[in-house]
């Protein structure tokens, strides 16, 4: 009895999941936490969401804060377990509507039907009449018309674009494929971020969100060989560069690359994108002194950036130091912000008696460290969906045709492309007047 009941249960759980209603409205759900997790900044920190989104009784921010952010998880919204049992829901409805519906009727697209009165088919079907029966020469018709032909006895039955009818198969296959790749990469990756000082090693240990199978590699480390950032004429930033180098623990070079946006370095599926850069510090020389390193500050003002530091030059008097590009001259200030020199990098000033030199300025670059294990099957579902697009395009036709006493009824029906439809029924109509009546 338990055992039926179980069967049961199963049964009515899967004509539920393969209702097409129920596929749109999953997939609507889909896309509208997609919208709010595009909207809402994702895996950012607790002070970025209290800053940006604080809490205000008078205005939308009463319902729409950082707490409730917090609480409802739309901080990591694609990683959040209702979202991911969602995407689980959606992929069963899809695979169950496609092996109870959509495969068999294919299957039912490839049965000979066969009609004993064309007026039978819907009322869409175009149909036509001949005064004169010859099987042979319609069949022969048909066939040049590029049709699948079935004949018994005074009927016949004839199909062509049948992968027109493949088409949201596809869709289907390449939805399921495109999920799949979804969730391994969900549950088997890891997003890191580092923050790395030219000349540099470094370990990917910065993980801002990994997957419940995760696991970084500990056989790999980096080093920033070189940075360099490229100006339009304009002055503004055209590209940013850094040159890594990838050692495995016994310290053998085993990849290297100069990356920039859009072009990284991918390494036994590890991917490693440029996404920022700074300016750390600055080390100089002030009269006889030793080397010093002077960290520096980054401001923005009018939407330029520029960085400052503030450096004594003796016990009484302080210079500002402003840099605005890693290749210009640096701008030295007094503290009433009266412009006193500018200098190059090596170049030895004296200001007030006191010999001032900058030895290097100091950068580091932000690199992004990602891993996606399902990227090839979620490649291929995209590759399939594309497939799909084109065979939709493919009409999918049907002819019956019926002879009785003297004549021929003739029928047909086509899910598209009326227009050339029609004129494939004139072609088999010309062409099997022309030989009949010979």
């Amino acid at each position: 009895m338990k055992l039926i009941n179980i069967k049961n249960i199963l049964w009515q759980t899967l004509k539920k999941l393969r209702n097409l209603s129920l596929s749109i409205s999953l997939l609507l759900t889909i896309a509208m936490i997609s919208i709010i997790g595009t909207i809402i900044e994702q895996n950012q920190s607790i002070s970025y969401y209290q800053i940006n989104y604080p809490i205000n009784h008078e205005s939308l921010n009463l319902i729409i804060n950082w707490k409730t952010i917090l609480n409802l998880g739309l901080d990591h919204i694609y990683s959040n377990p209702c979202f991911i049992i969602i995407l689980i829901l959606f992929f069963c409805s899809l695979l169950t509507c496609t092996f109870s519906n959509q495969l068999p009727s294919l299957r039912n697209a490839r049965k000979w039907k066969f009609l004993q009165q064309t007026q039978k088919i819907n009322n869409k079907a175009r149909f036509t009449e001949l005064q004169q029966i010859s099987m042979c020469n319609m069949i022969y018709s048909l066939h040049n018309n590029h049709y699948y032909i079935f004949h018994k006895d005074k009927s016949i039955y004839a199909y062509k674009g049948l992968a027109g009818r493949i088409a949201p198969i596809f869709v289907h296959f390449s939805i399921i494929l495109t999920l799949i790749g979804s969730l391994i990469g969900l549950l088997g990756g890891f997003t890191a971020q580092e923050i790395i000082p030219e000349g540099e090693m470094f370990h990917i240990k910065n993980t801002i969100q990994s997957g419940f199978n995760s696991t970084l590699p500990d056989n790999l480390i980096g080093k920033i060989k070189h940075f360099d950032i490229t100006y339009n004429t304009d002055n503004s930033i055209q590209q940013f560069l850094s040159n890594i180098a990838l050692f495995n623990n016994q310290g053998k070079n085993v990849s290297q690359k100069s990356i920039f946006v859009n072009s990284p370095l991918i390494f036994k599926g590890i991917t490693f994108y440029q996404t920022d850069w700074n300016i750390n510090s600055i080390r100089l020389k002030v009269g006889n002194s030793e080397i010093i390193q002077q960290s520096i500050t980054k401001n923005k003002i009018n939407n330029h950036t520029l960085w400052s530091c503030q450096v004594p030059i003796n016990t009484k008097k302080n210079i500002v130091l402003i840099i605005t590009k890693l290749d210009d001259p640096i701008s030295i200030y007094d503290t009433s912000n009266k412009l006193l020199i500018s200098m190059k990098l090596n170049e030895i000033v004296v200001i007030n008696n006191t010999a001032l030199q900058i030895l290097e300025i100091m950068t580091s670059t932000g690199i992004q460290i990602k891993t996606d294990p399902g990227i090839l099957i979620t490649y291929t579902g995209f590759f399939t969906l594309m497939i799909s697009i084109i065979l939709s395009y493919i009409s999918y036709s049907q002819v019956w045709i019926t002879s009785i006493i003297e004549s021929m009824e003739i029928a047909g029906f086509t899910n598209r492309a009326t227009l050339s439809f029609e004129e494939d029924l004139i072609n088999i109509e010309e062409m099997y007047t022309k030989y009949t009546w010979i």
